[in-house]
């Protein structure tokens, strides 16, 4: 049987941590910073563990990141 394949999109957008919580950058930071304020700037710094559904899908792109 041959390996299934990871999607390349979800490879380069998420990270599956030790205790298999899946990690994101924040969203809402790629334009438009001029109209956010500057308390959504600072807290949408870094990476965020996805809510349970998203994680679920998220995972399901990544058949061997368990």
């Amino acid at each position: 049987m041959p390996k299934m394949k990871t999607k390349s999109s979800a490879k380069k957008r998420f990270k599956v941590t030790g205790t298999g919580k899946v990690v994101a950058a924040q969203a809402g930071k790629r334009h438009g910073m001029i109209k956010r304020t500057n308390k959504f700037l600072r807290n949408a710094r870094g990476t965020t563990v996805l809510s349970e559904p998203d994680q679920k899908i998220a995972k399901s792109y990544m058949p061997y990141d368990r």
